[in-house]
């Protein structure tokens, strides 16, 4: 499963394009320290945490990825500007052949103001006789 959803979360043509705006991380002077982790693995946890709005402590651990590692990574690539890159990379909303991506389109029906009812108007309403 973890795989799988990896995959979905990151298909190769995304990341073909995220790959090469990732900052390198360099290895410590003193050494030690943990093995490199797959960069791919850790940006789709990332992606799962930001998608799915679970907590970061929430993380599947199918990923491979601690909580921990997935959040510091996410606080370094957003110092380093990563987000704004992508989105100058990634065509806006648009699959590969230039088609608007429906499936990310949303719809805010609570953005349309509601008129308030008249004092002068007859009828139910707040505080004119509403049973």
């Amino acid at each position: 499963m973890g795989a799988d959803l990896s995959q979905r979360l990151v298909p190769d043509g995304l990341w073909d394009q995220v790959a090469p705006l990732l900052p390198s991380f360099a290895t410590r002077r003193q050494g030690g320290g943990t093995a490199p982790l797959d960069e791919r693995a850790v940006f789709a946890a990332v992606v799962y945490v930001l998608t799915s709005g679970c907590a970061w402590r929430h993380l599947p651990p199918t990923f491979g990825v601690s909580p921990a590692t997935a959040h510091r990574r996410f606080s370094a690539w957003t110092r380093a500007g990563l987000w704004c890159r992508l989105h100058r990379a990634v065509p806006n909303g648009r699959s590969a052949c230039g088609e608007p991506d429906w499936t990310s389109a949303i719809v805010d029906a609570a953005s349309v103001r509601v008129r308030r009812a008249s004092s002068d108007r007859p009828g139910p309403g707040p505080g004119r006789g509403r049973p």
